[in-house]
């Protein structure tokens, strides 16, 4: 009605006159108030901006991404996007990509430039591009960017812009050389050891703790509120379409299984293997006298012993026939029979003489032993045709608002529901919510949701399925009354009271031992058993000696006493009773190794003091709420 009212108005002068001015008025106010922005694409689709360099938030999320997958491979279990905000990785991540921007500008306010030919060289030069035969594939070149993402321009581009940085790098690090006396001080922090008597104070040290007043625990929690804070939970509807949710072994017939078995039969075979002893010759000569003893009556064990073969090196190993690679021994050996031994042998190395100890028959598992596999696999190999076809029957049921609840019914796939749970899988009663399909990439988006929006399926890597969610319910992060957590506030009062009373007898203990009581005197006062260790480096850590300990311990002087914090709350009394350092030898491959990683970490440092000094000359800013769209971080 509004439009076919301005419509109408427009057709007449005066209207046209008035619909001018109105929209004149509404370009004005735009431009005041900024909405320009949008159209320049600056501000909310902007991470970070350096200078005029900006980092856009595909471009933030997806190497965030790629650091997050690279930590997961090193450390062979999944993160948590909790855990990698803890371990500041994205921080890490920004800080990177702002580097490169800020050294990318100062390279091209400098005139810095790569000819072609040098990057040529570099991709000619790469073993990675290179085929069977050592040369450059252009054919493997293009595959493998196809695989990774990138074009040729793009890979080129990459290229171009880190032998730039390389460049500008060596020009303010280049020329750097640390100076002999650092050397040995650095040499001194490394491989100094030092020699310490212990004793372990348990938390029961610490002495009978008095009950607390209802008034003390409550300024206890007034001072401490924030520990006590509830995060945010939120429940949410998940529904999984993979080939495990959709297969149904009950659905394949005895047939069908049996079918699949005979195709793939190799699979549930184990093949024949035969452990293999061999004596090596000189020549064929002497193996054929040596074979000649045995036909007489000598043994194998003998001949070995004759010809200072020890009984260790005599076993080849247990091998399949496949495993074998000389075709000579090969045959040879699974000619034979048990305990038998050959005739002489032209191996690629020589003439042998060989004796199989061992066969172990090839072993067919029977169908029956296998057939709820079976039935497993073809279930999952029918379902993931099925993925397909599936999913676009559910996008449809989507695009026309059916609930999830709905959709699941229909096609007869079972729906979770997730939560209440925090972004660490908390639940409320601090038990672990059960791992979610898809993993870290559902629980991100549930938590950059929120109620009634539409969400993307999101795609699942390992099998090709997808997981479709809805927010259901959310529940902010809040302060919990003083009455909600008490039994939790006089936890925490008593762990700080046990702290602080252990490590003031701690102090009188270290005390003693600083005016000049023995050890063992000391911690037979208190009753604590004592232990030592020798050769303790700065970097080792030990079970009766956690690293906070060490630390400690190599920040008191040789015949000096102190304390640290130990495991369950307990604490570690200790006197360095010697420091040693060996003589720094800078001819030794050793002092090398360390000047070379010296010298890498200080250039390191100056290369990071002069990108923050260029930073500061180009201006940084930081929009904190695309920020945290682009790494999953929680909403304010």
């Amino acid at each position: 009605m509004m439009m076919q009212g301005i419509r109408k108005a427009s057709q007449g002068l005066l209207g046209k006159l008035v619909i001018s001015l109105l929209f004149g008025v509404l370009i004005l106010a735009f431009a005041i108030w900024g909405v320009g922005d949008i159209f320049r694409g600056y501000g909310r689709n902007e991470v970070a901006k350096v200078g005029k360099s900006e980092i856009g938030i595909e471009q933030m999320r997806t190497a965030y991404q790629n650091e997050i997958q690279n930590l997961i491979r090193q450390q062979r279990r999944q993160i948590s996007p909790e855990t990698a905000r803890a371990l500041g990785l994205d921080r890490q991540v920004l800080s990177r990509l702002l580097a490169d921007a800020t050294l990318d500008q100062t390279a091209k306010a400098m005139g810095l430039a790569v000819s072609d030919e040098t990057i040529r060289n570099l991709i000619f030069d790469d073993q990675v591009f290179r085929d069977a035969a050592g040369k450059f594939s252009a054919d493997r070149f293009n595959e493998l960017l196809r695989t990774n993402g990138y074009t040729e321009q793009s890979y080129v581009a990459i290229q171009r812009q880190a032998v730039l940085r390389q460049e500008l790098a060596e020009m303010i690090t280049g020329g750097f050389t640390v100076p002999v006396a650092l050397q040995e001080i650095g040499s001194r922090l490394r491989n100094e050891k030092r020699a310490v008597t212990f004793a372990r104070m348990p938390a029961s040290a610490a002495g009978e703790i008095a009950a607390p007043t209802e008034e003390q625990l409550k300024t206890f929690y007034n001072d401490r509120k924030i520990a006590f804070r509830a995060p945010e939970y939120r429940t949410a509807s998940v529904l999984a379409l993979t080939a495990d949710t959709l297969a149904d072994p009950a659905k394949v017939t005895e047939a069908d299984a049996k079918a699949r078995y005979e195709a793939e039969k190799a699979r549930f075979t184990t093949a024949e293997t035969r452990t293999v002893q061999q004596i090596a010759f000189p020549n064929e000569e002497e193996a054929k006298a040596a074979r000649a003893k045995i036909d007489g009556g000598e043994t194998f064990d003998e001949i070995a012993t004759e010809r200072n073969v020890a009984f260790a090196d005599l076993t080849l190993g247990t091998f399949t026939r496949a495993q074998i690679f000389d075709p000579a021994v090969r045959d040879a050996a699974f000619a034979l029979e048990e305990n038998a031994v050959s005739a002489p042998v032209k191996s690629a190395f020589g003439s042998v003489l060989l004796r199989v100890t061992k066969v172990e028959p090839q072993h067919v598992r029977p169908f029956e032993e296998v057939a709820e596999e079976v039935k497993a696999q073809v279930a999952a190999s029918r379902a993931s045709s099925q993925i397909t076809d599936l999913h676009d029957k559910i996008e449809d049921e989507r695009a026309s608002a059916k609930p999830l609840a709905e959709i699941a019914k229909q096609f007869g796939i079972a729906l979770r529901t997730a939560g209440p749970m925090s972004q660490a899988m908390a639940k409320p009663d601090g038990s672990k919510e059960a791992p979610l399909p898809g993993g870290d990439a559902t629980l991100r988006g549930i938590f950059a949701s929120d109620l009634g929006v539409d969400n993307e399926a999101i795609r699942l890597p390992q099998n090709g399925g997808y997981v479709w969610f809805d927010v259901s319910k959310i529940d902010p992060a809040r302060d919990r009354p003083f009455e909600e957590v008490k039994a939790e506030v006089e936890q925490q009062w008593r762990a700080d009271e046990t702290a602080s009373k252990l490590s003031a007898k701690a102090r009188e203990l270290v005390e003693r031992l600083d005016k000049g009581e023995s050890f063992d005197a000391v911690s037979a006062s208190a009753g604590l058993t004592v232990e030592t260790a020798a050769d303790l480096g700065r970097q080792d850590q030990r079970p009766e000696l956690p690293g906070n300990v060490v630390s400690q311990i190599f920040g008191t002087y040789a015949g000096k006493s102190g304390s640290a914090g130990g495991v369950d709350g307990g604490r570690i009394l200790f006197k360095v009773d010697s420091a040693t350092t060996a003589p720094f030898v800078r001819t030794t491959q050793e002092a090398e190794n360390f000047v070379k990683a010296l010298s890498g970490n200080i250039a390191d440092d100056m290369l990071q003091q002069y990108v923050s000094r260029r930073q500061a000359e180009l201006g940084v800013s930081v929009n904190e709420a695309a920020f945290r769209n682009a790494t999953g971080g929680a909403q304010n």
